[in-house]
């Protein structure tokens, strides 16, 4: 296992910066938004130069593009503007592998028009679902030749709130090239935190075989839910290292949703508690 950043952790003014921030901070695995290099997170058109350019930095800097966020509002209500940004999310789906990573990274949405993480009633009816199977069914083709994987995760405001929705979408689709980003955070509601250990067991054991990405941070009382920085809030991070670990999952855990001030407590923190499953975070044969 290696720790992961999101790379607009960093405010920095061009991808060099950012990968600089990052590795000056020992993190070395990057999930990436094409904000960090000028660009719209999914821009109406991609250059190939650019495409080369940016996995040159990479390379140059030795850091890894462990994702790239593709995140647009899969259920979005204004349907022209959905249709815009699937056609934009599959030219960034083609461009991924040039770019130097075969995961794009999905928001499965909300009936809310102003904010894909804010919770709709309208998430909860047939046609939501309808539009939900319909965008990814316009997506899948084109990942699946580009031989690229999207990762959606259930998060409790979007139209995929729960782990039992991951699975039945995953099984609806049918693709090995649909995968599940598990954030432990973002499985609960006020409702569910006292069912903390059996919540994230009944996550795994319905998702653990499709897990692609893991996310680290928070659960905290802040309803904005603009910082919460691994470490800082509530999650059970031992149970979560310890289900992880019984998933077979050995790749990368991605901090987010933190300051840059906090990066190194927020790794150090998720390198403690996930040593004990991944002894290699302290043996020297992972770079954190």
């Amino acid at each position: 296992m290696e720790i992961g950043i999101f790379a607009r952790t960093f405010e920095q003014p061009d991808l060099e910066g950012v990968l600089t921030a990052s590795a000056s901070h020992g993190i070395f695995a990057v999930h990436f938004n094409l904000a960090c290099a000028g660009l719209e997170s999914i821009p109406a058109s991609i250059d190939a130069d650019v495409c080369r350019s940016i996995r040159e930095v990479f390379t140059h800097k030795g850091v890894k593009m462990v994702g790239l966020s593709g995140t647009f509002n899969a259920i979005d209500p204004n349907i022209e503007r959905r249709r815009e940004m699937i056609r934009r999310c599959l030219l960034l789906i083609e461009n991924a592998p040039a770019m130097g990573t075969n995961l794009v990274t999905l928001c499965t949405g909300s009936r809310d028009a102003e904010n894909k993480w804010r919770w709709h009633d309208g998430n909860a009816a047939d046609d939501a679902w309808r539009d939900l199977i319909d965008t990814m069914e316009q997506l899948l083709p084109v990942a699946e030749a580009a031989e690229v994987v999207l990762g959606i995760e259930p998060e409790t405001a979007n139209v995929i709130n729960s782990a039992g929705q991951a699975r039945r979408l995953l099984d609806q689709l049918g693709s090995d090239n649909v995968k599940i980003i598990m954030d432990g955070a973002n499985l609960f509601t006020p409702e569910n935190l006292p069912r903390m250990k059996e919540t994230l067991r009944e996550a795994f054991d319905l998702l653990a075989a499709d897990i692609v990405s893991v996310h680290a941070k928070d659960i905290t009382d802040n309803e904005t839910k603009k910082n919460q920085a691994a470490g800082t809030g509530r999650l059970d991070y031992e149970t979560y290292f310890e289900l992880i670990k019984r998933s077979g999952y050995d790749r990368t855990v991605v901090l987010h949703n933190l300051d840059e001030s906090q990066v190194d407590a927020c790794a150090a923190f998720v390198k403690r508690h996930a040593a004990k499953w991944y002894p290699e975070l302290c043996s020297g044969e992972a770079r954190l």
